[in-house]
């Protein structure tokens, strides 16, 4: 666990308890407060305070959380209000002492025989040991390394990488280049290519065959379109992609902002896309549109973009990605299914913007449920349903480029 960077301020009626908590997983936040206890819990960060006054539940408690910033704002009402609380600076001493443990229980129940023993059920430790958050140190500019969402974002893994090293295969990402990324994803690659596997597939492939002819929903919607573009000029997407109430209840918990992307940045995008694209396609196609708990896993690892940071610069390097990825990683490595993929992420791409969107939902749904992955949405997908909704008519130049490859 990692404790957060903190600080706290007051005024007569309330104690305020500011909390820095970047890319933490918020949907499963657990806050706890009781006279001078305080306990705060958001994967990866914990933090345990033993407070200088006493605070009380009240209902007049408020908390807030800046998305953008990752922080949280917490103010909890003094139980004597216009009490003053000494030594809100004093951080290393807020945070409350380990208890003292035993190996041994303080009082043991003698003759119960181990099979009437019941198995409590695991509970959050509550007292593990915490140290103070520390800014780096000054000295030498270390190498500064970029990834995510258009290359935007840096220094996300510093304090991360324990917890999410499940998540990515690149090792110590902030400070590995991007041609050095894409020297060991091929090198991890290779070592992973298993030929018997392969042929395995190859020869006894009626389980593929049965993925082969399943269809995503993407499939009738695209018959539509190609039906109605004889019939009209004038026939939109949004006739042809329907959203469900829930994914319209998470396009409007998304913060509205713009995208400072250069040309590079913007191919660079474009080419992440279609990398995510192609392993959400596989996703959906072996388990037929159903989600179970290596749906997570198959995105991620099928996609350069999300496990190993990759950067493309052209589509040939893409499909060429994902073609390996599939024939190293998956249950099923047969490369029927990458051509399926490249033939489904052409569809949606010709069904054009609410297709694409309404794909990024599903894998933004999937990362939220699965843990860690949840990180992935922060570095890449929630930027990505907030940017797909802004583009206009470069996205069909990239599907036309990608059906010539």
């Amino acid at each position: 666990m990692i404790t957060p960077d903190f600080e706290l301020s007051q005024d007569p009626d309330f104690l305020t308890v500011i909390i820095r908590v970047p890319y933490a997983r918020v949907s499963e936040l657990d806050l706890f407060f009781e006279g001078e206890d305080f306990k705060f819990y958001a994967k990866p960060y914990f933090l345990r305070l033993t407070l200088p006054g006493r605070v009380v539940e009240d209902g007049r408690e408020k908390a807030s959380y800046d998305t953008d910033k990752g922080v949280f704002t917490i103010q909890l009402p003094k139980e004597s209000p216009g009490q003053y609380f000494e030594g809100l600076d004093m951080l290393t001493s807020l945070l409350a002492p380990k208890k003292s443990r035993t190996a041994k229980p303080l009082v043991e129940e003698i003759g119960v025989p181990a099979e009437e023993e019941e198995e409590e059920e695991e509970e959050f430790d509550w007292e593990i040991e915490q140290t103070l958050y520390k800014e780096a140190a000054e000295g030498p500019v270390p190498l500064q390394c970029y990834y995510g969402f258009g290359n935007l974002r840096s220094g996300v893994f510093q304090r991360l990488q324990d917890e999410l090293s499940d998540v990515i295969d690149v090792k110590d990402p902030d400070q590995t280049p991007t041609d050095e990324r894409k020297m060991k994803r091929l090198e991890a690659e290779a070592a992973k290519f298993d030929p018997d596997h392969y042929l395995a597939d190859f020869f006894e492939d009626e389980a593929i065959q049965h993925i082969l002819k399943y269809k995503p929903w993407w499939v009738d919607a695209h018959k539509k379109m190609m039906a109605l573009q004889g019939e009209s000029q004038n026939h939109g997407s949004h006739t042809l992609v329907i959203f469900s109430d829930e994914e319209r209840e998470q396009l409007r918990k998304f913060t509205n902002k713009s995208y400072l992307l250069d040309k590079t940045s913007r191919h660079l995008v474009y080419l992440g896309l279609i990398d995510i694209l192609l392993a959400y396609c596989y996703e959906i196609r072996v388990n037929e549109g159903d989600k179970n708990v290596e749906s997570s896993w198959n995105v991620r690892k099928l996609s350069a973009t999300l496990c190993w940071l990759e950067c493309f610069t052209s589509i040939h390097d893409v499909l060429v990605s994902f073609g390996r990825r599939v024939v190293c990683y998956p249950l099923y490595r047969h490369f029927g299914l990458v051509t399926r993929a490249f033939n489904d992420t052409v569809m949606i791409l010709q069904l054009g913007r609410a297709a694409v969107l309404k794909c990024l939902l599903d894998i933004h749904r999937i990362f939220r449920e699965s843990d860690p992955a949840y990180i992935l949405n922060d570095l890449f997908i929630t930027d990505y349903c907030i940017w797909i909704q802004k583009i206009k008519k470069t996205l069909s130049l990239f599907r036309i480029r990608l059906e010539t490859s």
